[in-house]
C-alpha cells in the first residue's frame, strides 16, 4: 500500500515537473467557490505576480484591460456554465503595469450528475503573435491605400474614383443633395513632354496634383488622376455655383504658378475644365454624368482651351 502511494506521489511530482517547466501556464479553478486551486509559477516569470496572489477569479478579473474584461469575463461565464470548452483572447495586466496578450484555453471538468466541478486551463503568452497579426493588418492596410493611389501623383487612382462616385452617386440620390464633378485636363500636355521631356513631364504632373489638392478642402472632396494628364474632382453636397467658383480657382492656380511651358500659346502651363453638377434621380446614372461633363471638358478645348465649360 505504501509502495503504492509512494508511486502515485512521485508520478504526481513528476507531472507538476512536466507542466511547470512547459511555457504555457497550468491552472486550475473550483466552480464552487470560484478560487484558484493552483496556478503554475510560471505566471510571475510573465505577469510579475506571484502565484500566492492568485486567489479568485476577481483576481483573474481585475488584471486584465477594461477594454477586454467585460466581454471576457461573460463568454467565459457563459461557455462554463454551459460545460463547453472554450478559448479567449485578452489583454493580461502586469505588476509594473503593462499589458501581454494572452490565449485563455479553458476545459470544463464536470461532475457525475453534470454539474460544472471546476475549470482548468493553459494561459499563453500571445503577444509576439499580436504583433505580428498588427504588422500584417497594417501591411494590408497600406497595400490597399496604395492600390487606391496614383503611383506617379500620389492622388487617388482610376480605381478609387470608380468607387467613390458610385458611392457619392448613391448617397446624393438617396439624401436628395447636388453632387459635383470636375474633369480637368493639362492643356498641351503632349506638347510639353515633346519640348521638355517625360522625366519634366511627371514632376509636372505631380505639380499639377498638388495645386488641385490645395483648391478642395473638405474631408469628402477627391481628386483622381483620371488618366494621362486628366483629373477629375468629385464634389460632394456641392451646387452648380460652387463647383463654378471652384473651377476658377483651380484654373487660376494653375495660371498664377507660372509654369513655362514655351509650346504653348500664353506661354505657361494652363487647363481646360468641364464642370457639371446634378441631384440625382432615380432613374439617373452615374456614367452618363461622367459622359456629360467629360463632353464639357472636350468643348473647353475646342474653344480655345484655358476655360471652363459648366453644364
Amino acid at each position: 500500500m505504501v509502495d503504492v502511494e509512494s508511486r502515485v506521489e512521485a508520478n504526481g511530482a513528476v507531472y507538476r515537473t512536466l507542466l511547470e517547466s512547459t511555457r504555457a501556464i497550468p491552472w486550475k479553478i473550483d466552480w464552487d467557490s470560484k478560487q484558484f486551486a493552483y496556478i503554475g509559477p510560471q505566471i510571475e516569470a510573465l505577469l510579475g505576480w506571484a502565484p500566492s496572489s492568485w486567489e479568485s477569479v476577481g483576481d483573474w478579473a481585475s488584471r486584465m484591460h477594461p477594454e477586454d474584461r467585460d466581454w471576457v469575463v461573460d463568454f467565459c461565464v457563459a461557455q462554463s456554465q454551459a460545460g463547453v470548452d472554450h478559448e479567449a483572447d485578452y489583454r493580461a495586466l502586469t505588476h509594473d503595469g503593462h499589458y501581454v496578450w494572452i490565449r485563455d484555453v479553458v476545459h470544463v471538468v464536470r461532475r457525475p450528475d453534470g454539474t460544472v466541478d471546476s475549470l482548468i486551463g493553459f494561459m499563453f503568452d500571445i503577444s509576439e503573435r499580436k504583433r505580428t497579426e498588427q504588422q500584417l493588418v497594417s501591411l494590408q492596410k497600406e497595400m490597399e491605400e496604395l492600390s487606391f493611389r496614383d503611383g506617379l501623383t500620389g492622388v487617388a487612382n482610376r480605381r478609387r474614383f470608380d468607387a467613390i462616385i458610385e458611392l457619392e452617386w448613391s448617397n446624393a440620390r438617396r439624401n436628395r443633395q447636388p453632387l459635383s464633378l470636375l474633369m480637368i485636363d493639362i492643356d498641351y500636355f503632349k506638347q510639353y513632354n515633346d519640348r521638355y521631356g517625360h522625366l519634366e513631364g511627371d514632376a509636372c504632373l505631380r505639380r499639377v496634383a498638388r495645386l488641385l489638392s490645395s483648391a478642395a478642402t473638405r474631408a469628402r472632396d477627391l481628386l483622381a488622376r483620371f488618366g494621362g494628364e486628366e483629373f477629375v474632382l468629385v464634389l460632394p453636397e456641392t451646387d452648380a455655383a460652387a463647383a463654378a467658383k471652384l473651377a476658377e480657382r483651380c484654373r487660376e492656380l494653375i495660371l498664377a504658378e507660372q509654369i513655362p511651358h514655351a509650346s504653348s500659346p500664353l506661354p505657361v502651363l494652363t487647363i481646360s475644365l468641364g464642370v457639371g453638377s446634378m441631384i440625382p434621380g432615380h432613374g439617373d446614372e452615374a456614367r452618363a454624368f461622367i459622359d456629360a461633363v467629360d463632353k464639357r471638358l472636350y468643348q473647353a478645348k475646342q474653344l480655345g482651351r484655358n476655360r471652363i465649360m459648366a453644364g
